[in-house]
């Protein structure tokens, strides 16, 4: 089953396009990190596919019904982000204990354990926490709930490292016991990567791609050598990414679908080859046509 379709959505604020003609289907019970840098569109996407936006154009199906005012929808899919509303004044229990009555799949029992586990007081009010430590009371909520969409909006805004690494553990943990759709939006690719099954990633309101993990760990290749070489091999292909490294040698990234001749090109004149991290990859494909930071200098 499908649990998101997005067919051509647009979403605009007066002349400006937030989410951009986008198209793209997730499957039902699977793991999707939604990257992209500041702006491209996350969070409007995100809220549009909750239905608390409406779209200026195309269409947006969750379980194959429009969000929104859907109560359907609203009964199974749950949103975490810096701006969750709750009761500033309320003890944290209590909250909890809210959440109990109004999740159909809430787990009290994991609630309770993540709660204590993070040594959370039951007498704490959300407006006492630090911001770390609110994202992480949301988070537990958010997992607790399991709801059959539970979405992540930069879920580890204000958490350290190892607070970090936690939630990670603790969403894959919960998921292989209870399968759910879920989606995470993050700056912080390189720590999810490991157990994220698809990414979606935006740029400028577009989505840019939408792939597994490991299609995106081929889809590149990276290749070092003499820059007169390299201008030959490339000279009809588009660059994903290029770096000067010294007057006479460089750094390409091109797709990874190269012909035999060119394989024997690359061996013949001592081209080398490598991998290209997915880390690396997503900020290749995000970074301005202008050129990098070292460009800045180089025209300086």
């Amino acid at each position: 089953m499908k649990a998101i379709q997005c067919e051509n959505l647009t979403k605009r604020y007066k002349k400006f396009a937030a989410v951009d003609d986008v198209t793209f289907t997730i499957e039902e019970n699977t793991i999707t990190g939604l990257i992209g840098r500041n702006g491209a569109g996350k969070t409007t996407l995100l809220k549009t596919i909750m239905g608390y936006f409406k779209p200026s154009s195309g269409s947006v199906r969750v379980f194959e019904e429009n969000p929104f005012n859907s109560l359907k929808v609203s009964a199974n899919a749950i949103y975490v982000d810096d701006y969750m509303t709750l009761p500033q004044d309320v003890p944290l229990s209590n909250i909890l204990d809210f959440a109990k009555s109004f999740y159909t799949n809430w787990n009290h029992e994991l609630a309770l354990k993540l709660f204590q586990y993070h040594e959370f007081h039951s007498d704490e009010q959300v407006q006492s926490l630090s911001k770390g430590r609110k994202m992480t009371f949301q988070t537990i909520i958010g997992i607790a709930a399991r709801c059959p969409l539970t979405i992540f909006d930069e879920p580890t805004t204000g958490m350290d490292y190892a607070v970090r690494q936690e939630f990670y553990r603790t969403i894959l943990k919960d998921y292989i016991a209870h399968p759910r759709t879920i989606i995470i939006s993050t700056h912080l690719f390189n720590e999810l990567e490991d157990f994220l099954e698809n990414i979606l990633l935006m740029d400028n309101g577009k989505v840019q791609l939408h792939s597994s993990i490991d299609q995106l760990q081929s889809y590149t290749i990276g290749i070092t050598g003499s820059s007169s070489k390299l201008t030959q091999l490339i000279e009809k292909r588009e660059v994903i990414y290029k770096r000067e490294i010294s007057s006479e040698q460089q750094y390409v990234v091109i797709n990874n679908d190269l012909t035999t001749a060119e394989l024997q090109y690359i061996n013949q004149e001592g081209l080398a080859t490598s991998s290209v991290a997915s880390a690396d990859l997503t900020m290749y494909l995000t970074t301005s046509k202008k050129g990098g930071i070292d460009d800045v200098f180089n025209r300086s």
